[in-house]
């Protein structure tokens, strides 16, 4: 279902990106926008971070240090130290997916996360991403991941496996976009209904599912990876 909100702080770019609409719906163009927005929001808090680093932490520079660990924990307790080197990507990845969902939040506000372009752009860096990983790894004979353990079975087994990796990046792009989706249609209707009602439970709910499915797509990009780096059996 495409949710178009009735106002948004960014609306005029509905009539500045209006050639686009060809191409997206008018949530697209609204998802494109604060794609955008997000992106600056994320430069300019790298840029007060690099900048504002001091030997002794302030309590900024502590959060940002303990979710970046947090982070680079999660990688390492599931990839091993060689999962560092897939840190930027993963990291950017959770970054980006955590100020979308979070920036919904806020009235008047749109999160690119609610729309299904955003969400498979994301699934298909990680789907390319990883096959890309596994031939680097293991040359030709990254196949053998297609083909079982059983050689009598590898015809049967290729297509099995075959659909089952067209189907990440499907479950990774509609889980994250259902959900965020979903989440923006409740918030408009009670926002329509009982705005007053709104504020604490919703918004905490809110705030819950940001980071839960943040860290669920951040935990199968990771798993994917991973899997590719592995030896088949």
């Amino acid at each position: 279902m495409d949710v178009i909100h009735p106002f948004l702080f960014l609306q005029f770019f509905r009539e500045l990106l209006s050639p686009l609409g060809k191409y997206t719906t008018e949530s697209g163009i609204d998802a494109i926008a604060y794609t955008w927005l997000v992106m600056a929001i994320l430069v300019i808090l790298a840029f007060i971070v690099k900048t504002g680093m001091k030997r002794i932490p302030g309590k900024f520079q502590n959060f940002m240090e303990l979710f970046i660990g947090a982070i680079e924990k999660m990688i390492v307790d599931n990839m091993g130290e060689r999962g560092k080197a897939f840190f930027p990507l993963i990291a950017t990845l959770a970054f980006f997916i955590l100020t979308s969902n979070l920036i919904g939040l806020i009235p008047g506000c749109y999160p690119p996360t609610a729309n299904l372009n955003t969400t498979v752009a994301c699934a298909i860096i990680v789907f390319v991403t990883t096959h890309i990983v596994g031939i680097k790894q293991h040359g030709i004979k990254y196949v053998k991941h297609f083909l079982g353990p059983v050689w009598w079975l590898a015809p049967f087994m290729f297509f099995v496996e075959i659909i089952g990796h067209l189907s990440r990046p499907l479950s990774l792009s509609f889980r994250l976009f259902g959900n965020m989706n979903g989440h923006e249609l409740i918030l408009i209707i009670f926002f329509t209904l009982a705005p007053f009602l709104v504020p604490l439970p919703m918004m905490l709910m809110g705030v819950l599912i940001a980071f839960l499915q943040s860290f669920v797509f951040m935990l199968l990009a990771t798993i994917y990876i991973q899997g590719s780096l592995e030896e088949s059996h």
